[in-house]
């Protein structure tokens, strides 16, 4: 069985018999894997689960993967292994230069990908610890920090990931509390080069997915005018 908590990595090839052999042979070797047939797939799974590296095939119908690259690199997502066609050296380069990790040229040997994977997650940067934070109950919800999972009064368990959880145990300790985007910022700061005001608004965004009814239209997680957000609910400690 796959350990809970070993690295889980998001394999997205729109070629069935290339992303499910190498899900199968990475669950062997002892890491979780999700698998994804295009950009928009990828991008639902990546809102939703803890995700520690993308392998990302760049030759794709619709969005392609360098799209999708530039996209995880802009809002500083999981470091990437990008899978290139023998002749697409100019994709290649476009991709390091967009900040792809490292790339493997097709066809591979599933060793050689093993390899730079884990090479890859040794350079990656350490996720932050979970708050020190016991279970707590908030409306419908329990949050876990040490597991980093959402779980519903209906038995529905939700991932989250390591800023998702940060945050949100920020205001499970200030139920009730308009916290503005500075504090915000203040206060999940582990990322401090990179952190704008906008990174604040998209993990909202991707955290109201997760816990409202109708996140166009949030009652837990609402905005404040003049720049905050405040978390209505009470909050209890959970046993």
């Amino acid at each position: 069985m796959t350990d809970p908590i070993a690295p889980q990595i998001l394999i997205v090839d729109d070629a069935r018999d290339i992303r499910e052999p190498l899900g199968q042979y990475l669950r062997k070797q002892g890491f979780r894997t999700r698998l994804a047939a295009h950009a928009a797939e990828a991008r639902e799974i990546l809102a939703e689960a803890s995700i520690h590296l993308v392998v990302l095939d760049i030759m794709m119908p619709g969005e392609d993967g360098l799209s999708l690259c530039r996209w995880l690199v802009a809002h500083d997502g999981p470091p990437v292994l990008l899978l290139t066609a023998m002749a697409d050296e100019t994709d290649r380069i476009v991709g390091l230069e967009l900040g792809a990790d490292d790339y493997l040229i097709k066809p591979f040997n599933p060793r050689e990908l093993l390899a730079r994977a884990r090479a890859i997650l040794r350079r990656a940067p350490p996720e932050a610890a979970p708050p020190p934070s016991s279970k707590r109950r908030f409306a419908d919800w329990t949050h876990d920090p040490d597991v980093m999972k959402l779980t519903h009064e209906d038995g529905r368990s939700i991932d989250l990931t390591t800023a998702e959880n940060r945050l949100l145990a920020i205001f499970l300790d200030q139920p009730r509390t308009v916290l503005t985007r500075a504090t915000l910022l203040d206060l999940t700061a582990g990322r401090e080069a990179k952190a704008y005001d906008r990174a604040i608004d998209n993990q909202i965004s991707r955290l109201r997915r997760k816990v409202e009814d109708d996140p166009k239209n949030p009652r837990l997680l609402v905005t404040e005018w003049g720049g905050g957000y405040r978390l209505v609910a009470n909050v209890t400690e959970a046993d």
